[in-house]
């Protein structure tokens, strides 16, 4: 398989699938303008923060898959990837103690304006009464919005320093919700109660078109008007005129490590009012940015990778997680050579298409089961035609 890195990955990596058979062109440089150029002829592409776009995949000819290092998808065209039938897989999970480090740190140096009295000291600047005003975290609340593995493992960290943690009550799954209570996260009805108890909100939500200007001046105005509000999430999350609106009228300050309109690479220029807000303490979407996090995405990219060159796929986001049928088809048969081509032959007469199918081998291998999702009118004709096949045992039919 031959696998283009348009970001770096660490060299015990690359070289794990180099010894695998795999042939690995490290081209860390490329910028998002560089891929259509450079993509033909690879099977896969591996990148970090470098945009992968429509233009890009419709010139990799032979691309199947794009791996993202890290967990969010929204720097690649996923929706484009999927016209073209193209997998786009990510490896969540492996960053999120490095992300809540980060969201920490960023809430430690905004309480204690460390950036600030750190610009002031290099400029030969001593002023301990302006720096002797921080409030103090011990007893305070903190509101997570987004409790997912970023948002547990910060929920985790604050509350070890005596800072009560607090979320939005809603669905979330047994394991998660028995971590929750073992760090102590209190559950309020809904983000409105969140925001009014938080001294500190901090963001910790995917990207995408139902979290985009989330934070608006709607919300802003529900916060404490002395609240700080972290993002080490996604830039378009925050609607920046209205936070900007928000720091300038009441006593807010903001820890943000992410930008709506950071350089598309790694190094280049930024003209930002937030970023030069004075009540703003900055980071450069550094979240995930640490050895152990770096190693540990590294590792979770490797595997996709060794996975899809034995044919399976793991982590894909775009893929129908609910696809789109009428009804399923249950057909036990003998495990012979021709028989499901046949049972699918029967289903394209009537003009079904199938959106998922999946074939199990009873123990033994003398017969087996396939469950065929379809999309389309399933009549009795059908049944009979595929239960009269030679080798099919049964066939039975459920509706969606």
């Amino acid at each position: 398989m031959r696998i283009l890195f348009a970001d770096g990955l660490s060299d015990s990596a690359v070289e794990r699938l180099r010894a695998g058979g795999d042939e690995c062109v490290m081209k860390p440089s490329l910028t998002a303008d560089d891929l259509p150029a450079h993509v033909a002829g690879f099977d896969a592409l591996v990148v970090r923060s470098t945009r992968v776009t429509g233009p890009a995949m419709e010139a990799g000819t032979n691309l199947g898959l794009v791996v993202r290092a890290g967990a969010g998808t929204n720097t690649i065209d996923c929706q484009r990837a999927a016209e073209l039938g193209i997998f786009v897989c990510n490896v969540p999970g492996r960053n999120a103690v490095a992300v809540a480090e980060l969201a920490m740190g960023l809430v430690f140096a905004t309480d204690r304006h460390i950036a600030s009295s750190t610009a002031d000291a290099r400029a030969g600047s001593w002023n301990k009464k302006a720096y002797s005003s921080a409030r103090g975290l011990y007893g305070s609340t903190l509101g997570i919005i987004g409790m997912g593995a970023i948002g547990l493992e910060t929920a985790q960290r604050a509350a070890a320093c005596g800072i009560k943690v607090v979320t939005e009550d809603k669905a979330r799954s047994r394991s998660v919700r028995q971590r929750m209570a073992d760090i102590g996260v209190v559950t309020v009805p809904d983000l409105d109660a969140v925001l009014a108890a938080a001294d500190i909100v901090s963001l910790h939500v995917p990207g995408g078109p139902g979290t985009t200007g989330m934070v608006d001046a709607g919300f802003l105005a529900k916060m404490k008007h002395d609240a700080v509000l972290i993002n080490t999430s996604r830039g378009e999350v925050i609607d920046e005129a209205a936070l900007l609106d928000a720091l300038n009228s009441t006593d807010m300050s903001a820890g943000i490590d992410v930008f709506a309109d950071e350089p598309p690479s790694g190094t280049g220029s930024v003209d930002s009012a937030l970023a030069r807000h004075p009540k703003v303490t900055v980071t450069h979407h550094i979240g995930a940015s640490t050895n152990q996090a770096q190693e540990a995405v590294a590792e979770g990219t490797v595997e996709v990778l060794e996975e899809y060159r034995t044919g399976s796929i793991i982590n894909c986001v775009n893929l129908e997680q609910a696809p789109h049928r009428t009804a399923t088809l249950s057909v036990r048969h003998y495990d012979r050579v021709g028989v499901l081509a046949s049972v699918l032959q029967e289903i394209r007469g009537c003009s079904l298409n199938v959106a998922n199918m999946s074939n199990r081998i009873f123990a033994g291998s003398q017969a087996a089961v396939a469950t065929i999702d379809v999309f389309g009118a399933v009549d009795q004709q059908l049944l009979d035609a595929v239960r009269a096949l030679p080798d099919v045992i049964q066939v039975s039919a459920f509706e969606a």
